[in-house]
């Protein structure tokens, strides 16, 4: 009876420094947590929320005053409220043509980028003399692609601030491909057809280099593929081409649509998106009300084409494989 009612306080006592270990582990959790939040509440969530409320402010009284923002609420008769939206799309001469063009790039660019990153996957992923090395430089870019390296092996230079007349970038530059198919005759059968052709041929260093991060996840896919589909395929006396379509693809299809999304939100908030120079370039002219209406009618044109692409594209995409 003694052990036994001395052994029942030690597991009391046990228990109750158990749980003060659990609640001080959750409460080490909660407080990393709490700098995020509090982060994202200051400098996100609340920036956000004024940037949505500007685009129902008077564009000419929303200027800088001190101690913030001088802030006049656009009237709600007559669908005032949707002036600052009305001058973005009627009256603002560049705004739509600038999305006319980002919309057509990416619909070419992306199919591009999304082929050759499982291209290239798929060839990094067989054993060869070197692989890291061709890994590691198809992922470089990654790692290097600020703003101003990519306008300087592109051939912008002066958009760094440096002398225009540097001629760093020559061995990048892609006009030969324009003179070829004018010496061809290409490029005069069609304006439309040689601006597609323009646009997937010229960009060519762009597509490689916007392609890294596309590449590591379909490797990562190809990687799962469990060797026994691929020895079960070669006892059938599959093809290398039926084993692509048969093994492979279905295998790496749920990949295709995480990199599809990512692609398509990196092209729409790439450095160089000139819907996005137009905006800064508005606001740069303390014009924060159509600044604020040109960024909120541009996210959810890009949500809405992204939300119909995925709906399309998910209808091919095996998650299972039988």
């Amino acid at each position: 009876m003694a052990e036994s009612s001395i052994s029942k306080p030690r597991k009391l006592r046990n228990q109750t420094h158990r749980l003060s270990y659990e609640r001080r582990k959750a409460l080490y959790g909660y407080g990393f947590l709490a700098l995020w939040l509090v982060g994202t509440i200051l400098f996100f969530l609340i920036p956000l929320g004024k940037s949505l409320c500007y685009c129902f402010m008077d564009n000419n009284s929303l200027k800088p005053d001190v101690g913030g923002m001088r802030e006049a609420w656009l009237s709600i008769s007559d669908f005032g409220w949707l002036a600052n939206f009305r001058y973005v799309f009627v009256q603002d001469p560049y705004y739509k043509q600038h999305l006319i063009s980002v919309l057509k790039d990416t619909l070419l660019t992306t199919p591009l980028i999304l082929i050759f990153s499982l291209f290239i996957a798929v060839i990094l992923n067989q054993k060869f003399k070197g692989r890291g090395f061709a890994r590691a430089v198809f992922f470089l870019p990654v790692i290097i692609a600020t703003g101003p390296v990519y306008n300087i092996i592109n051939g912008d230079i002066a958009a760094t601030g440096a002398d225009s007349g540097a001629q760093f970038s020559t061995l990048f530059e892609t006009d030969i491909v324009d003179e070829l198919l004018e010496f061809l005759g290409v490029m005069n059968i069609s304006d439309n057809l040689s601006s597609v052709i323009n646009t997937v041929t010229t960009n060519i260093f762009g597509l490689v280099w916007n392609s890294g991060i596309q590449i590591l996840i379909f490797l990562a896919a190809l990687q799962n593929i469990p060797p026994s589909a691929k020895e079960a395929a070669s006892m059938e006396g599959a093809t290398a081409w039926e084993y692509f379509w048969k093994i492979t693809l279905p295998y790496v299809s749920p990949m295709i649509l995480a990199n599809f999304i990512y692609t398509i939100i990196d092209a729409f908030t790439a450095a160089d998106n000139s819907v996005m120079a137009r905006v800064l370039s508005k606001q740069l002219d303390w014009d924060y009300a159509y600044a604020a209406a040109m960024v909120w009618s541009y996210f959810l044109i890009v949500i809405l084409a992204l939300a119909i692409t995925v709906g399309i594209i998910n209808r091919y995409i095996f998650y299972e494989v039988d």
